[in-house]
């Protein structure tokens, strides 16, 4: 396997990897670590001080809306649980074409092709 991703090569993407994995359910932000680490084979190096300031910029932009999870209760202490709002959707699907803009332009320069 080769070296980590992590750092500044994912700080520009962080929004849209997350938006990304709550596209299919919500989730805490434990849970988003897991599934970005399970998705990127081992080979995503995050942290939760990079996520967790990466969540409350999303829900204080609209993109996330986060509830605490009463469920928790008597398991540990409570969580706060983060869903997609239509407004995160959109942008999700925005990001989603200027990356692939991204790589139809950029690849090629670079040697990569699709």
């Amino acid at each position: 396997m080769s070296e980590p991703i992590s750092g500044n090569a994912i700080r520009g993407h962080l929004e849209t990897l997350v938006l990304s994995t709550l596209e299919r359910q919500e989730a805490h932000g434990f849970e988003i670590l897991r599934r970005l680490d399970e998705a990127g084979r081992g080979s995503l190096s995050m942290k939760e001080g990079s996520l967790y300031p990466a969540l409350y910029r999303m829900e204080k932009s609209g993109l996330v809306k986060a509830r605490w999870d009463d469920k928790a209760e008597g398991r540990g202490p409570r969580r706060r649980v983060y869903r997609l709002t239509t407004k995160g959707r959109r942008q999700l699907q925005q990001r989603r074409q200027e990356w692939n803009h991204f790589v139809a332009v950029i690849g090629p320069i670079v040697g990569v092709t699709a």
